[in-house]
């Protein structure tokens, strides 16, 4: 589908998270999202360790399928019930952006943005091709995509909301401090303590780059909000939301790496990834 012009593609763009679902379901950016159904919605889960690296991760993404567009939601392994994917199928989109979880109003959104303004360039986007190559290598190349949109200069600190351990390595390549901030804690692939308050910590940093994860868990309005008061850039990577943040952009939010559907986990092949706001 083509993107929408004049108005409409004025609307598409929003000061908050929740002004973009208020505008999208008023039909002010596109479509009535009440005459569009969802005709395929499926999960995927990934257990991933990297060869060499001495930790794992686990997570689980839902995806609704819009048309030609997948729009996508990740969630803690387990916090999808069972039932969620056959609620989602057939259902109207307005619907689903009221729906109970978190997790399918995200990807419900996302799916619905994604079918109205794609990732192409007459809509701001500036394609990054990823490369073959192994689990490991390709993680790497998405990490180097990602942290070419922070304007930091050598030696100052960037908060990491949503901890990859080879977005840290890509940060030390460019002689960045970080700040590693997760919900579940832990410790860094170098044994660096993960703070669990992102809030807490962001006004000692000099950026933020955080995960669209933040979409769905509920802490993204209260993180982009402080960085916007206090000026602070805010950079997102998003598998998550991938069409939702860059409607975002000057609203607290200054660049997006967008990821959308299928991820860069999923096979050895060449990829890319759409990248928004910095110059770079």
């Amino acid at each position: 589908m083509t993107a929408p012009t004049g108005t409409a593609a004025a609307a598409a763009t929003a000061s908050s998270y929740h002004q973009l679902v208020e505008r999208v379901l008023g039909g002010h950016a596109g479509p009535d999202p009440r005459g569009l159904r969802v005709t395929v919605a499926f999960t995927t889960r990934q257990a991933v360790r990297h060869d060499g690296r001495g930790g794992g991760y686990r997570n689980e993404v839902l995806s609704l399928r819009l048309g030609g567009a997948v729009g996508s939601c990740a969630a803690e392994p387990g916090e999808l019930p069972d039932g969620a994917v056959e609620e989602c199928v057939g259902a109207d989109v307005g619907s689903l952006l009221a729906h109970a979880l978190p997790p399918v109003r995200v990807a419900a959104l996302d799916a619905y943005l994604m079918h109205v303004r794609p990732h192409v360039p007459e809509n701001g986007a500036r394609p990054c091709p990823l490369p073959a190559g192994t689990s490991l290598e390709k993680s790497r190349a998405r990490a180097r995509a990602v942290v070419e949109l922070l304007g930091t200069a050598p030696g100052g600190t960037v908060l990491v909301v949503g901890v990859v351990n080879s977005l840290l390595e890509a940060l030390r390549a460019r002689g960045l401090a970080y700040v590693p901030c997760d919900l579940k804690g832990g410790t860094t692939e170098w044994g660096e303590p993960v703070r669990t308050d992102a809030l807490a910590e962001l006004e000692r940093c000099d950026a933020v780059l955080a995960s669209g994860m933040t979409l769905g868990n509920g802490t993204f309005e209260p993180l982009r909000e402080q960085a916007l008061r206090h000026g602070v850039p805010l950079v997102m990577f998003a598998q998550t939301g991938s069409a939702v943040l860059p409607r975002l952009i000057g609203a607290g939010v200054s660049a997006v790496c967008a990821e959308p559907y299928p991820f860069f986990w999923l096979d050895g092949g060449p990829g890319t990834v759409h990248r928004y706001g910095a110059a770079l």
